[in-house]
């Protein structure tokens, strides 16, 4: 026969766990913000979680991202800072020297992890890579001293080459660049002419004017501006036949007959590791701004043939990623 008093205490074991249960604390979710300059690339921010990820934050489980670009409209930066704070991030992560500066101004700034940055300490953001001090520290991207690499590969690339254009964006800080690619340029007995354009409706008029000139390709300064219309102007270069050479993999990906710089996925991930430490206790003035190791030569062939270039089979093989 079944034991009275066995059933009952099985009864109320089980009637009891369910309570037990929903009598566990959830698990807390943390909020942090990242705010880019230019409108993202989609393989940045399925990097940037992944990182969080391997890290053991989740977005939707306990973690909450709030998502922010001013789309290449640097004027639009403070508002975004502002609305972002109200929402009492914990950390903020920048994409971009100008999305970096808007957060730093802030009043009362939140912890800040900056990312696609080419010399923090330059444009202000840190005393130093190693002491960053106040409330920040991030990734650099080492792009100013890879400028006249580019030149030189820009030269292999096509031997004829006598004149560059460079594209910068006038709101953005890039006279490093400037400097860097100009001396670069007089090493290989190359013209670097600089050309400022602010909005995306100029961009058609000063590939024409460019596209008029001899014996020309374009380098492109890195800054959201560039990125974020990175498709428009590969576009509209490759119209006019017009070589563009990048500073990260996405702008070769858009359609740029070449690029070179630092790895974005190791770029993200280190962020990703800098965000998970300050959630976990660290000061942002105790981690150094870090560099990334790992840089890419990307070349589109495609673009290429629509060119009518033939890269030197010696580039093709030093290349990290062909594009066919």
């Amino acid at each position: 026969m079944l034991d009275r008093r066995g059933f009952l205490a099985g009864i109320a074991s089980i009637l009891a766990a369910p309570l037990a249960v929903e009598a566990q604390p959830s698990e807390k979710v943390r909020r942090i913000a990242f705010l880019s300059g230019p409108t993202p690339a989609p393989e940045n921010v399925d990097t940037f979680r992944q990182g969080l990820r391997e890290n053991g934050y989740v977005e939707g489980r306990n973690l909450h991202i709030e998502w922010r670009s001013a789309e290449g409209e640097e004027e639009r930066l403070p508002g975004l800072v502002t609305e972002l704070k109200k929402l009492k991030v914990e950390v903020m992560v920048t994409e971009g020297p100008s999305a970096a500066l808007a957060a730093k101004n802030a009043a009362a700034p939140t912890p800040l992890v900056f990312t696609f940055v080419s010399d923090p300490v330059v444009v202000g953001l840190v005393a130093s890579l190693a002491r960053p001090g106040g409330n920040i520290t991030g990734v650099a991207n080492i792009s100013v001293e890879l400028s006249g690499k580019r030149i030189e590969l820009l030269k292999e690339a096509i031997p004829s080459l006598k004149s560059v254009a460079l594209l910068t964006h006038p709101g953005e800080p890039a006279s490093a660049t400037i400097l860097s690619t100009q001396t670069a340029g007089r090493g290989v007995e190359l013209s670097v002419r600089l050309v400022e354009v602010r909005h995306s409706a100029d961009l058609e008029p000063a590939l024409s004017a460019i596209a008029g000139e001899r014996a020309i390709a374009i380098v492109l300064a890195p800054g959201s501006f560039n990125f974020t219309h990175r498709r428009q102007i590969a576009a509209g270069a490759t119209r006019h036949r017009l070589p563009v050479m990048g500073w990260v993999r996405p702008v070769a990906e858009s359609g740029a007959l070449m690029s070179y710089g630092a790895s974005n996925v190791e770029i993200l991930r280190r962020a990703a590791s800098h965000v998970v430490k300050i959630l976990n206790g660290a000061k942002p003035a105790d981690l150094p701004v870090e560099q990334p190791t790992k840089v890419e030569l990307v070349i589109n062939l495609k673009t290429a043939k629509a060119l009518g270039l033939t890269i030197p089979p010696s580039l093709l093989l030093r290349a990290d990623q062909v594009i066919e």
